[in-house]
């Protein structure tokens, strides 16, 4: 048996290093000089990412200055959650974050430990916070090190503890002093300029994050600058408020149980809308549980119908809240987005048997005892076959031709990392920035193209205004080329498991034209993907309008008040240009406006947005209607001396902002 096998032997030759690789070794000698040993501030300063995910700008609701604000009010809904304190105040004030609970206060010997040493808290004993937020004793540490300005007060009994700090550093210790204010612990913090560059605060992310803690603790009242947000309903109010009433197929089915609540309902759109949360934490990527609930809502429909629906048909068009609570949970991150334990606690079921269990008894019970809930749900159920069936040959075709496209797609410059966890050269980087410019026009997009990352961002050029797809089916998306390629290369056709991209940017000319190419996009976006804005994927491109310069220096200003500020500061003869489209800003000036700088605006769906009526009124056949809006809302522009030099420039003058 070994006749056909060869001897190999192999001769090693001495290595004789370059002077270049022999002065390199020397300058890389590694010795016990090395080692650096970095106290708990320096090591959150220097590697902010391992403790708060990305650092942002605000622009999106998993940015750093919200994570800062989470760990601050985690601590308090873990007050409320252990029976103390039934309201919290949060401000946020030209920067300035403040959070005021009511609840025990942090004992007074300990406040500064609390904020400023790791690995201190008083989570780690299970008794006293068996099923908390945050456990690891990080949080509090992460917002103070990453302040310039950092305060923390606690009241017991009468008794009141301060203590200032700045960028970590304890900068004042106050003496225990007499109070007349109620128990509870106070926190201010205004985040770190160096670290969290040109931020800025949108109240919209704030008051959904806070509407979330509202939904989780029914009862519980959170003052957000003077406005009070209460739920009395849990997951049910959460739904309502999500979910429009003309968009419901059916009301919405609330279950609860020890460690577990439930919301869902069935709309008229397409795709899967889930609000999964552990221990009150949002987490937005999902995890364990949410799998474990998808399975558990498949396989109970099945067996009350007695019939096979296919899982795609039971879960299109779902909206669902679902929130348990486990016993020191694990998650895969310190931001906690997303759920990683497989079990509920030491000795409990795992977490796919506990929703299993849970949706098998409680889901077919109320199914039993609503018959009109259960017909409605079938015929959903059934209507969604329907479609999946009269589609699946032009979903066949249009498949083969977006595989042949994709191997030489010229529409799609693609990047290196990709945000979907499967891909095996994924990394954090990619996971957190990756994006993809939508752009129009082969100019626009050859600018980009030319001035992108392309480690992280990709781009995907249109021939020009897409279709106007409101009121159709999905089977638009396959038929028509350029959507079935747009929805290939983000890779969403079966849902959000896999995009590609963390930002979808919509990136067009700020003319009547490209306008009309955004709200294009936005409508279907928003008619097939909802889920995907809805996770807050989407976002526009905010490009200059003008550049404004001299010799010395060059001003990019996106609105006419920046362009007069620029004017006023160059106090001479400005050379000033207005962009009229995306294509005439040189790949050398657009580096600037798509890199560390870049100016986002998302797309956000508000509390109780009627997506479908919001189409119909802006994409319907409502014509006098929107010619009515138009009239009552029209705003004269004049002519403006754009160069200061008397006479008005009218081939420059800057479009009406709306």
């Amino acid at each position: 048996m070994f006749d056909n096998l060869r001897q190999v032997s192999y001769v090693c030759l001495p290595h004789h290093p370059t002077k270049q690789q022999q002065q390199h070794m020397a300058e890389s000698t590694y010795t016990e000089d090395n080692i650096r040993s970095l106290d708990w501030k320096e090591h959150i300063r220097i590697r902010p990412g391992m403790y708060i995910g990305k650092l942002g700008d605000g622009a999106s609701p998993d940015d750093g200055i919200y994570i800062l604000l989470k760990e601050v009010i985690d601590n308090s809904i873990d007050e409320y959650v252990m029976g103390f304190g039934r309201e919290v105040e949060v401000k946020v004030e030209e920067g300035v974050v403040s959070v005021r609970d009511y609840g025990r206060g942090i004992p007074l010997g300990k406040v500064i430990d609390v904020v400023s040493k790791i690995n201190t808290g008083g989570k780690y004993d299970s008794k006293a916070f068996k099923k908390s937020v945050g456990l690891n004793g990080v949080g509090l540490k992460a917002s103070n090190a990453l302040s310039e300005e950092f305060t923390v007060y606690a009241v017991r009994e009468g008794q009141k503890k301060q203590a200032d700090f700045s960028y970590g550093e304890l900068v004042k210790d106050h003496k225990i002093s007499k109070t007349k204010e109620p128990n509870g612990t106070f926190i201010s913090f205004r985040a770190d300029h160096g670290i969290f560059k040109k931020y800025k605060y949108r109240s919209d992310y704030i008051e959904n994050q806070l509407w979330n803690y509202a939904y989780l603790n029914a009862g519980l009242k959170l003052n957000f600058n003077g406005k009070t947000l209460v739920s009395r309903n849990g997951l049910r109010d959460l739904l309502e408020r999500k979910i429009g009433q003309e968009q419901r197929r059916y009301p919405i089915i609330h279950l609860k149980g020890e460690d577990i609540e439930v919301a869902m309902t069935h709309g008229n759109g397409y795709g899967e809308t889930y609000f999964s949360f552990v221990n009150g934490q949002h987490t937005t990527q999902g995890g364990t549980h949410l799998i474990a609930f998808r399975q558990s809502v498949v396989e109970a429909v099945q067996k009350h119908f007695g019939k096979s629906y296919d899982r795609k048909d039971i879960l299109a068009s779902i909206n669902a809240a679902v929130a348990i609570k486990v016993e020191e949970p694990i998650f895969e991150s310190q931001t906690k987005t997303k759920l990683g334990s497989t079990e509920m606690g030491p000795g409990s079921p795992t977490v796919q048997t506990f929703l299993r269990n849970f949706m098998l008894e409680h889901l077919d019970n109320f199914l039993h005892k609503n018959p009109a809930v259960t017909q409605s749900l079938e015929k959903r159920i059934k209507q969604s076959e329907r479609e999946r069936k009269e589609i699946a040959g032009i979903k066949k075709l249009a498949n083969q031709r977006a595989k042949k496209a994709n191997l030489h797609n010229k529409k799609l410059r693609d990047c290196r990392v990709h945000f979907d966890s499967s891909n095996k050269k994924h990394t954090e980087e990619g996971k957190l920035a990756s994006t993809i410019f939508i752009t129009e026009g082969d100019s626009a997009s050859g600018s980009i193209t030319v001035a992108r990352d392309v480690q992280s961002q990709a781009v995907f050029s249109l021939r020009g205004k897409p279709l106007n797809c409101f009121g159709q089916t999905k089977k638009v998306v396959y038929e028509n080329e350029e959507f079935n390629l747009l929805q290939h290369a983000l890779n969403i056709e079966d849902g959000l498991e896999y995009l590609r991209y963390n930002r979808i940017v919509i990136a067009t000319d700020a003319d009547v034209d490209g306008m009309h190419i955004r709200l294009l996009l936005l409508t279907f976006f928003l008619q097939f993907f909802p889920d995907m804005v809805g996770a807050g994927h989407l976002y526009i491109l905010d490009t200059p309008l003008f550049r404004v310069r001299d010799k010395q220096k060059t001003y990019y200003c996106y609105s006419e008040q920046e362009r007069q500020e620029a004017v006023k500061a160059l106090r001479g003869k400005a050379e000033i240009t207005r962009f009229k489209g995306l294509g005439e800003i040189s790949p050398n000036e657009f580096k600037d406006f798509i890199g560390e700088n870049i100016r986002l605006e998302p797309v956000v769906l508000g509390e109780a947005t009627d997506i479908e009526q919001l189409l119909n009124y802006y994409m319907g056949k409502n014509t006098p209607a929107r010619q009515t809006f138009i009239i009552d809302n029209l705003r004269k522009e004049q002519d403006e001396d754009l160069d200061g030099n008397g006479v008005p420039d009218v081939e420059e003058l800057a479009v009406a902002e709306a």
